[in-house]
């Protein structure tokens, strides 16, 4: 455990910013899932729209640096991928 006042500080802080990044990463899984549900039951129009939350999530997660550009790009690859072949 830290004895020092600025080394629980930073504890705190750093708890503070684990759960403002756990809400990004969160809510773009949310979407992606959703999406992927719509694929699966057959309502097309509606995935895309869902896709289109998925994707905006996807972006402002990886600006806020809560996961990799990467990473972003490629959940977002593997989504229209999976909702052109569904069309």
């Amino acid at each position: 455990m830290a004895s020092t006042k600025s080394a629980l500080k930073r504890i705190r802080s750093a708890a503070r910013k684990q759960e403002h990044n756990r809400l990004f990463g969160s809510r773009a899984r949310t979407y992606i899932n959703k999406t992927r549900r719509l694929i699966a039951e057959g309502k097309i129009e509606e995935a895309r729209q869902q896709a289109q939350l998925a994707i905006r999530t996807l972006d402002k997660a990886a600006e806020k640096g809560t996961i990799h550009k990467n990473k972003a790009a490629r959940s977002k690859s593997r989504l229209m991928k999976r909702l052109n072949q569904a069309t």
